[in-house]
This record gives structure tokens, C-alpha cells and sequence, in this order.
């Protein structure tokens, strides 16, 4: 690899680490393509993306933001997942390693500051971006329907005593006409 490619590579993980919600640190000894591919493509259905990379260049592309505990987790064969949502590609991860036991979760950097395994194991337990979203629009929702319910109630109440009155003044013709 020359200059070039190793300063297109930085600039890369530099964008990697700086739009992605949380970078998920891995270490693969052993995984076989298949079980390589498998794990992609659990990642890139939830939007995740997995990419091995080179220590020194991702330790580079930080610039020492997470400071010693994050370039102690670029040791040894590393790939990173990531995605726009920090709680997709931890979820998958966790689930993977797991699943395989060549395939391990060393940590996890969000922004300036890092997980360890556990930590991730956490932010794994926690809902997706669209689960929260969702969650939230049901709350929003929920007052205005009970709302509707309640100015609705008023007029159901009166619709139901005119029908009561309606039925008592058929139903007393009928009484006269059988005694």
C-alpha cells in the first residue's frame, strides 16, 4: 500500500468514525469467508456495514481522540461495524460472536469516549432508533385519540338518549293496541 491509498484509507475511517453512531470493534481469527460474508450480510440488513482494517491507519484516523483505551483496541486481526444508528451493528455483533466463538466483540468507540465488551453487550440491550421512534409517535398519538374519545362521548351520550326516547314512544302505541 502506498501513500496515496494509506491517505485515502485515513480520510475513509476519518468519516467512518465521525458519521457513524458507534464504531464496533472486532477481532475475526479464524472466521471463514462464509461466516465473513454470513456476517455482512446480517449487518447490511440493518444497515450496518463491516470492513477489516489496518490497525495503524484506524489508531491514524482517530488522531488520539479516544485516547490509549481506544488504540488498545486496534490489537491483532480487526474489523470495525458501524452504522448510523450506534445500536444495529452492536446488536448484530453481539448476536454474532455469540453464535461463533472465533468471532469476538473487543469494544466500541462513540465519539470521544469507549466501550469495553461489556459496555457493548449494553448499548446491544437497548431499542433500535426506529423502536424509539415509533415508541415516541405512540405516546404523541395516545393523548390525542383519548382526546377525541372524550369530546366524542358527549354527543354518543345524547345520540343514545333521543334513540331511548325514539324506542319509548314506539313501544307505548303497541302497549295501548294490546290491552
Amino acid at each position: 500500500m502506498d501513500r496515496a491509498q494509506k491517505a485515502e484509507s485515513i480520510e475513509e475511517l476519518k468519516s467512518v468514525f465521525a458519521t457513524s453512531g458507534a464504531v464496533i470493534v472486532t477481532h475475526y481469527l479464524g472466521l471463514t469467508v462464509a461466516e465473513m460474508t454470513d456476517l455482512r450480510i446480517r449487518l447490511r440488513k440493518e444497515g450496518a456495514t463491516l470492513k477489516v482494517v489496518k490497525n495503524r491507519l484506524a489508531q491514524k484516523a482517530m488522531d488520539g481522540s479516544g485516547g490509549a483505551s481506544a488504540d488498545a483496541l486496534f490489537k491483532g486481526p480487526v474489523a470495525i461495524a458501524f452504522a448510523k444508528d450506534p445500536v444495529a451493528a452492536a446488536k448484530v455483533a453481539t448476536q454474532y460472536a455469540k453464535d461463533n466463538d472465533k468471532f469476538t466483540v473487543v469494544g466500541a468507540v462513540l465519539g470521544a469516549s469507549v466501550l469495553n465488551a461489556e459496555g457493548v453487550k449494553s448499548l446491544a440491550t437497548l431499542p433500535s432508533l426506529d423502536q424509539l421512534r415509533g415508541t415516541l409517535i405512540g405516546l404523541i398519538q395516545a393523548p390525542a385519540t383519548k382526546v377525541a374519545a372524550v369530546l366524542a362521548a358527549p354527543a354518543g351520550q345524547l345520540a343514545r338518549v333521543f334513540n331511548a326516547y325514539a324506542t319509548k314512544d314506539d313501544a307505548k302505541p303497541d302497549e295501548a293496541e294490546a290491552a
